[in-house]
C-alpha cells in the first residue's frame, strides 16, 4: 500500500471545551487528534506559547494515545485568558480555542467603581525568608495602586497555605496605605510554609508568594529533639480530651523515645505533667479533668540525649458533653437528614428506639478507639441515649463498657484496651422504654506506621533552591505529611529542609549552597510515627534550571537598500539560565494591512544581534519576528515587528547606532557601549553623540552628555544619583550632521543600581618584573567566564598578553610590555549582575603608577624624611605612590644595608632608630624594588644638622625616662604672697607637694642664693634648682608663641625696673628694630615681636639683661620644627587648637567618678580622637566621650578602677592642623595608701 494514501492532516475529533472556574481550582482542558504523521501539539495562551519550565508547578502537559491535555494548576485571575491549541504535521495544522473564566469567591459587583479601573501593582517584595523558633519576624510588600484615590483602601488579605490569616496573639497585620506588613511576633514551626499577600480592589486582584522556613531553637541539652508542632485537640468529651501533634524533623541525632503531654488550666499558669511514661503515638486521650472547665495543652519530645524545648500551646478546650456544648452554642440538634421546618414525629410510651446506624471507628490506637454513630432513623430522638459494648475478636462474650450512666452523644471514646488484642463493638440505644437492638458489629482497626516514600528525583530551579519530588507512600493511613533532609555530596551531613510536613509529592528546598552537589531523601509521618528514609537521590548540582530563552524584542531597521534590510534586537530579559547561541529572524509580507504566511530567514542561527534580510521586493511592507535559541532549545518568537517599507535610504546623515550595553556600575558613574551604524550615510562616520534622561521623564528632558563629539564608541557617564533610574540614546555624526537616535532609547539595563562588593582591577609587579592585571569576582556561577577587553574590544589575539583563570579570579599578563600595550583594560564577568571593572594604561589622565610601570621608575608620594618619636626615637620614612605586594626595600647607610618596615596598604615606608650616636652620623638612602621597577631617596645628616637633631633626640629621651619616676612638672619657682613672704614652691607629679615660705617680711641679701629640691623614691630621682640671686640672672627661658601678627618671642624676669639694660641678638648680632620687628615690656614680661615672618627671620635669637652687676642671657633657636609650628599657627589661625581645660595628672580613689572638660576650637570644627596609652579609645557605658557645641570635649569615667590608670591624650585635628594635650590619670585604693602610710 502506498504510505502516502495514508497521509492526512491533522483532525480535532474532540475539541476542548471552555470552562468557569473558581479561585483556587484546578483546571484540565483535553482533546483528542488523528492525523498521519502524528501531529506534533502545541498549546497558548492568547497566542503565547506555554511552556511548563518557566513556571514550575503551574502547567502540566500531558500526550497519550492521541488524547493530549493541559491542566492548570490552583486558577487566578491571570488565569483568565483564550487557550489555543494547535496541531501540526507534514500534511497541515489546525487549530482549536476554548476560554477560562475566573470568579473570585470575595468579589461582588461590576470589575470597575465608578467608572474607574484600578491597577495594582506589587513592589518591593520580600523573598524567600528563614527564622529561627522564638525570633519575630516580618513580611512586608509596597502596594501601588493606580489611579490612587484619596482615602481608597484595598481589601488587604494574609494566606499561609492557602488559609487566611486573622490578627492574633501570633501574628499581627498592618496597612500603612501604602505598605502590607505582616509581623509573626514569636516564630514555631507552625509558622513555616507559604505565605501569600493579596490585594484585593474591585476592579480584581494581585497576589504575590514565597516561603517562610522556620528552624529549630537551640536545644536547652546537646543532642535533644526539636520541639513538636501543630498541638490540637481532636475529641473533647466531658471525662477526656484526645490530643494530637505533629512528629519534629529534628531527633538530635537519637531516635525519639516517646512524648510528655502537659495541661495548664486556662486561668492559672501551673502546668502539670499528664503521662508518666513517654507516648510514642502522636496521639493522647488525657483523663482526670472537671467538666466544665478550660485547658490548654502543650508536648515535648524525649530521646535518650534528655528533653526537648515544649511545643507551641494548643487552642483552649473545655471538658464537656458534646451535646451540652452544642446547646450551648445554640446549634439545633435537628438531624442532618431531616428536612427543615419538618414537625418532628414523638416516640410514645412504651416504644423502644431502634438500631443505631453506621458504627465506624473514628480513630484508632494500639490502646485506645474512638467510636461515633448516626441515631436511629425515626424521629423525636431527643430522650435517647447509648450503651456501648465490646467483644474480644474471636469470643461471642459482650461485655457494656459504660455500665454506669449511658451516654447522651453518638460519641464514644475506649481506653485502656489490650494491647495486641482484636475487638468489636457494637451501640445500643436506650430511653425510659427499654434497650433497643444492637447496632451492627465493627473491628477496630490501628494505624500503622506509613511506609516509606518512594523514589526521589531532584531537578534544578534556582541558584539556591532545587524542586524535589517523590512517589507517594502506599497504603498510609491518616498520613501527616512529609519530612525531606538534604546532604552535600559524600559529607553524611543529613540537614531538614522543612520543619513542617508537606503533604503533596513535591517540595522546593531552599537555602542550598550554589555550585555544590546535593542528595536528598524523604520520610512520610502520621500519628504511628515516621517512615524509613526513602532511597537516596541521584545528586543534583544547584543552579539555576535551563530553559528556552524568552523572546527577544525591540526590532528595528538599521539600514534598508532596494531587495534587503538589515535588523537589529534587543537580547531577551530571561535568557533560560544558558548562553544564548544563537538568533533565528522570519518575515512574512503586508498587503493593505492583512499579513502573511512567516517565512525563514536564516538556517543557521547568527549570534550577532543584526542580520540582514535579503531577497526582498522593493516597495513591499514586511514585519519581521525573532526567536533566541540556547542548549535547551528555540524560544517562542517575539511580539511581530512594525510595518516596514523596503525602499533603498539616501538620506545623507548616519543610521542609527545599536546595541548599547551598560558596564562598569558604581555609586555615580558607569561606562556606555554601542556598535556603530550600520548606514553610514554620504560621508564617513567622524563621531557620536550620547543623550540622558531620568527613565520617567518625559520626552523633553533629553539632555546631552558631552558636547563635542567622541570619536570611540564607548563613554565613562559621570555625576549621576546614586539609585536614579537612566535611559540612553546615541547619535551617529558625519559631515553632513547628525543622525537619528539608537532605537528604544535605552539601555539593556535601564535600571542604574550599584553592585554592591564590586572589587576593582589590581595591578601587580612579582619579583622578576613580570606586570598582571588582577580582577576577582566572588558572585561567580558554574558558568561565569571572565572576558578580558583591550578598549572595549574583546582580546582575541594573546602574542602580547597572556589571560589565566582559577576559580574566581582571572589575570592578565603582560608578555614583553611596552608602549603598544597603552590603553583601558576592562573584565567583564558573564552570568552575574554585570561584575565589571576596568584599568587604564593611558599617557593622559592615568595613575603615576600606570606611567611608572611602563617606565619601570616607582613613583614618590614623599621623600625621605626624619622625625623625632617618644622616648627620644628618630624615624626615617617616605611614602610610595602604589607599590605591589612582593615590593622590597632596602636601608642603607655609609653602604651597609639594614632592615625595615613596610606598610602596602598606605605605600608608607619607615625605620625607627633606638637613639643616635656619633657614629650614625652620615647620608641614609632608601631602595625601593618592585619588578623591573625601582627608585631611591637619600637623606645627609652631616655637621649642626646631625648634633642639633643628636641633641633633641638625647633631651627627649632623658625627659621620658625622668618622667617614669616621681618628676617634677612645674620647676622650683617663687611667689610673693600679699604679706610680702616669699613663697618657694614646684609641682609635682603623684601626690608630692613642697613649699617654703622664706621671710614673713621680705627678703635680705642673706638669703641669696641657690635652692635645691630633690624628689625622689625605689624608681628614682629628680632636681629642681632656683637661683636666688642678682635680678639679672632671675629670668624664665626665651619661649616662642604666634600672634595674629606673626611670632613672638618671650622671657619673665622676677623684677623689672629702668635699672636692667636689655639688648636682643639675632644670630649673634645686635637687632636693627623697625615697624616690621619691635621690643617691649609687659609687667614682667619682655618680648620681641615679628610681624609677617618669613625664612629670613629663622635662627638664634639671644637676650641679655644687665643690671651694672653682672649679666645673663636666654637664647632659642628659631628654625626647624619649632619655626614651622609657629609659621603654621600664624599662617592657619583656624587650625584645630586644644585650648585649655585639661590638668597634667589626676590622683582619684578607686570607685569615684571622674570627669574633665577641655575646650576645642578651630574652623572648620576638628574631629576629636582620645587615646588611653597611645591607644585609641571609643566611648562606652564606663567611659563616656563627649563633643558639643564644636567647643567643649568631655572625658567621663563613672566609676573608676586601677586598671583605668595610665596616660590619656586629647587628638583634635582639622585641615589646617593637628594638636593634641595630655594628661595621666592615677587611681589609688584608701587601704593600700593607708598601709603605705603606717
Amino acid at each position: 500500500m502506498n504510505e502516502d494514501s495514508l497521509m492526512h492532516p491533522p483532525e480535532f475529533v474532540i475539541k476542548p471545551r471552555s470552562h468557569t472556574v473558581w479561585e483556587k481550582q484546578c483546571v484540565r482542558l483535553h482533546c483528542t487528534v488523528s492525523g498521519w504523521p502524528d501531529p506534533r501539539v502545541i498549546w497558548y495562551k492568547n497566542n503565547v506559547a506555554i511552556d511548563p519550565i518557566t513556571s514550575p508547578g503551574k502547567y502540566k502537559l500531558e500526550s497519550r494515545y492521541s488524547v493530549h491535555s493541559l491542566e492548570i494548576n490552583k486558577c487566578d485571575f491571570d488565569d483568565t485568558a483564550q487557550y489555543r491549541v494547535s496541531a501540526m504535521n507534514s500534511q497541515g495544522e489546525q487549530s482549536a480555542f476554548a476560554s477560562i473564566i475566573f470568579l473570585l469567591f470575595c468579589l461582588d459587583g461590576p470589575i470597575s467603581e465608578y467608572g474607574i479601573t484600578f491597577q495594582t501593582h506589587i513592589v518591593d517584595k520580600f523573598g524567600v525568608s528563614f527564622g529561627r523558633e522564638g525570633e519575630t519576624m516580618s513580611l512586608g510588600c509596597t502596594v501601588i495602586i493606580y489611579p490612587a484615590l484619596h482615602r481608597y483602601q484595598p481589601e488587604i488579605q494574609w494566606y499561609r497555605d492557602d488559609v487566611l490569616l486573622t490578627p492574633s496573639k501570633w501574628t499581627n497585620v498592618h496597612w500603612s496605605g501604602d505598605r502590607a506588613t505582616l509581623t509573626l511576633t514569636h516564630l514555631n514551626k507552625e509558622d513555616e510554609g507559604l505565605y501569600t499577600l493579596r490585594v484585593i480592589t474591585k476592579s480584581g486582584y494581585e497576589t504575590y508568594s514565597a516561603y517562610v522556613f522556620v528552624r529549630d531553637a537551640d536545644a536547652e541539652v546537646e543532642g535533644a529533639p526539636g520541639a513538636p508542632l501543630d498541638v490540637r485537640c481532636l475529641d473533647a468529651n466531658k471525662d477526656y480530651i484526645i490530643v494530637a501533634w505533629k512528629q519534629p524533623a529534628v531527633d538530635g541525632g537519637n531516635p525519639i523515645v516517646g512524648y510528655f503531654v502537659d495541661r495548664c488550666e486556662v486561668g492559672t499558669t501551673h502546668w502539670f505533667q499528664c503521662n508518666d511514661t513517654p507516648v510514642k503515638f502522636a496521639r493522647f486521650p488525657v483523663t482526670g479533668l472537671v467538666e466544665g472547665r478550660s485547658y490548654i495543652f502543650r508536648v515535648r519530645a524525649v530521646n535518650k540525649s534528655g528533653m526537648s524545648r515544649p511545643s507551641r500551646v494548643s487552642e483552649p478546650v473545655a471538658a464537656m458533653d458534646p451535646a451540652d456544648r452544642l446547646r450551648m452554642r445554640g446549634t439545633s440538634t435537628r438531624p442532618l437528614d431531616e428536612p427543615a421546618g419538618r414537625k418532628p414525629v414523638l416516640f410514645y410510651k412504651g416504644v423502644v428506639p431502634g438500631r443505631p446506624l453506621d458504627l465506624q471507628v473514628t480513630e484508632a490506637t494500639k490502646n485506645y478507639v474512638v467510636l461515633s454513630w448516626k441515631p436511629p432513623g425515626e424521629k423525636g430522638l431527643e430522650g435517647v441515649m447509648y450503651y456501648v459494648e465490646k467483644c474480644v475478636a474471636g469470643t461471642d462474650s459482650w461485655q457494656r463498657v459504660n455500665t454506669e450512666l449511658p451516654v447522651k452523644s453518638p460519641r464514644f471514646a475506649l481506653f485502656d484496651l489490650a494491647e495486641g488484642k482484636s475487638y468489636h463493638f457494637r451501640v445500643r440505644c436506650c430511653n425510659a422504654a427499654g434497650v433497643g437492638e444492637p447496632s451492627e458489629p465493627t473491628e477496630a482497626t490501628t494505624v500503622d506506621i506509613p511506609s516509606a516514600p518512594g523514589k526521589v528525583v531532584p531537578t534544578r530551579n534556582t541558584d539556591t533552591s532545587v524542586v524535589v519530588s517523590w512517589e507517594a507512600s502506599s497504603d498510609a493511613k491518616e498520613l501527616v505529611g512529609y519530612y525531606i533532609e538534604a546532604s552535600v555530596v559524600d559529607s553524611d551531613v543529613w540537614e531538614p529542609c522543612n520543619n513542617k510536613p508537606v503533604k503533596a509529592t513535591r517540595f522546593i528546598c531552599h537555602g542550598l549552597v550554589t555550585g555544590e552537589q546535593y542528595v536528598f531523601r524523604v520520610r512520610a509521618v502520621n500519628a504511628a510515627g515516621l517512615s524509613q528514609f526513602s532511597p537516596v537521590s541521584e545528586p543534583v548540582e544547584v543552579k539555576a534550571a535551563i530553559a528556552s530563552p524568552a523572546p527577544p524584542y525591540g526590532i528595528s531597521v538599521l539600514e534598508c537598500v532596494r531587495d534587503s534590510m538589515v535588523l537589529a534586537w534587543k537580547q531577551p530579559t530571561f535568557i533560560g539560565g544558558a548562553d544564548i547561541t544563537g538568533y533565528f529572524v522570519d518575515y512574512r509580507e503586508v498587503i493593505d494591512g492583512v499579513p502573511g504566511k512567516w517565512h525563514e530567514a536564516n538556517i543557521k542561527a547568527v549570534s550577532e544581534r543584526a542580520y540582514r534580510v535579503s531577497d526582498l521586493q522593493e516597495n513591499k511592507k514586511y514585519q519581521f519576528q525573532v526567536r533566541a535559541a540556547n542548549m535547551a532549545g528555540v524560544g517562542i518568537p517575539s511580539v511581530p515587528s512594525e510595518t516596514f517599507l523596503c525602499e533603498e535610504w539616501t538620506i545623507a546623515v548616519p543610521g542609527p547606532p545599536h546595541d548599547l550595553q551598560i558596564t562598569e556600575v558604581r555609586g555615580d558613574s558607569l561606562v556606555l557601549l554601542w556598535k556603530p551604524p550600520v548606514y553610514q550615510g554620504r560621508d564617513p562616520i567622524n563621531g557620536f553623540y550620547i543623550d540622558i534622561k531620568e527613565a520617567d521623564a518625559p520626552e523633553e528632558a533629553w539632555r546631552g552628555v558631552n558636547t563635542k563629539a567622541v570619536e570611540k564608541q564607548f563613554i565613562k557617564i559621570k555625576n549621576l544619583k546614586e539609585g536614579e533610574t537612566y535611559v540612553f540614546r546615541v547619535r551617529a555624526q558625519n559631515k553632513a550632521g547628525v543622525g537619528k537616535a539608537s532605537d528604544g532609547n535605552i539601555s539593556n539595563v535601564p535600571l542604574f543600581y550599584v553592585f554592591l562588593g564590586t572589587k576593582e582591577i589590581v595591578v601587580e609587579v612579582d619579583d622578576e618584573g613580570v606586570i598582571s592585571l588582577n580582577f576577582e569576582c566572588c558572585d561567580t556561577t558554574p558558568d561565569s567566564k571572565f572576558v578580558w577587553s583591550k578598549n572595549y574590544e574583546e582580546i582575541t589575539e594573546s602574542s602580547r598578553l597572556t589571560i589565566e583563570t582559577k576559580a574566581n579570579k582571572s589575570k592578565t599578563v603582560f608578555n614583553t610590555p611596552g608602549e603598544e600595550d597603552i590603553g583601558i583594560y576592562s573584565c567583564l564577568v558573564t552570568h552575574t549582575d554585570g561584575a565589571s571593572s576596568s584599568y587604564t594604561f593611558s599617557t593622559e589622565g592615568c595613575s603615576m603608577y600606570s606611567l611608572s610601570i611602563l617606565s619601570i621608575v616607582i613613583p614618590l608620594k614623599s621623600e625621605l624624611a626624619v622625625e623625632l618619636l617618644e622616648k627620644g626615637r628618630v624615624r626615617f620614612w617616605l611614602q610610595a605612590e602604589q607599590m605591589s605586594a612582593n615590593g622590597k626595600i632596602d636601608y642603607v647607610f655609609n653602604d651597609n644595608k639594614y632592615k625595615m618596615n613596610f606598610d602596602k596598604n598606605s605605600g608608607v615606608i619607615e625605620m625607627v632608630m633606638e637613639s643616635l650616636t656619633p657614629g650614625d652620623e652620615g647620608t641614609y638612602t632608601f631602595q625601593l624594588k618592585d619588578g623591573k621597577a625601582t627608585n631611591q631617596s637619600s637623606l645627609v645628616l652631616i655637621g649642626d644638622v646631625f648634633k642639633q637633631l643628636q641633641k633633641e633626640s638625647e633631651f627627649q629621651r632623658k625627659e621620658y625616662f625622668r618622667k617614669q619616676g616621681p618628676h617634677f612638672i612645674e620647676y622650683l619657682g617663687y611667689e610673693v604672697t600679699p604679706e610680702c613672704c616669699v613663697l618657694l614652691k614646684c609641682k609635682v607629679s603623684y601626690s608630692y607637694r613642697k613649699r617654703r615660705a622664706i621671710s614673713s617680711l621680705g627678703i635680705s641679701k642673706k638669703d641669696s642664693g641657690v635652692y635645691e629640691v630633690v624628689l625622689k623614691d625605689d624608681r628614682g630621682q629628680d632636681t629642681s634648682t632656683l637661683s636666688l640671686v642678682d635680678q639679672a640672672k632671675s629670668s624664665t627661658p626665651l619661649k616662642i608663641t604666634s600672634t595674629d601678627e606673626g611670632i613672638r618671642l618671650y622671657t619673665f624676669v622676677s623684677c623689672y625696673n629702668d635699672l636692667l639694660q636689655v639688648t636682643w641678638q639675632h644670630k649673634d648680632s645686635a637687632i636693627a628694630f623697625s615697624d616690621r620687628i619691635k621690643s617691649g615690656v609687659v609687667g614682667e614680661q619682655l618680648w620681641l615681636q615679628i610681624n609677617d615672618p618669613t625664612e629670613k627671620d629663622t635662627g638664634k635669637y639671644a637676650i641679655e639683661f644687665n643690671d651694672g652687676k653682672g649679666g645673663l642671657q636666654r637664647t632659642v633657636e628659631l628654625s626647624g620644627q619649632a619655626f614651622d609650628d609657629a609659621f603654621n599657627t600664624y599662617f592657619f589661625p583656624d587650625r584645630a587648637r586644644v585650648a585649655g581645660g585639661l590638668p597634667d595628672v589626676v590622683t582619684i580613689q578607686e570607685g569615684k567618678a571622674l570627669n574633665l572638660t577641655c575646650n576645642i576650637s578651630g574652623n572648620p570644627v576638628p574631629e576629636v580622637t582620645w587615646l588611653k596609652n597611645d591607644r585609641e579609645i571609643t566611648s562606652d557605658e564606663h567611659c563616656i566621650l563627649k563633643f558639643e557645641s564644636g567647643k567643649f570635649a568631655s572625658f567621663t569615667i563613672t566609676g573608676v578602677n586601677t586598671s583605668d590608670s595610665g596616660k590619656y591624650s586629647i587628638l583634635v585635628k582639622n585641615k589646617y592642623g593637628t594638636e593634641s594635650g595630655d594628661f595621666t590619670v592615677s587611681v589609688f585604693i584608701p587601704e593600700e595608701a593607708a598601709g603605705k602610710n603606717k
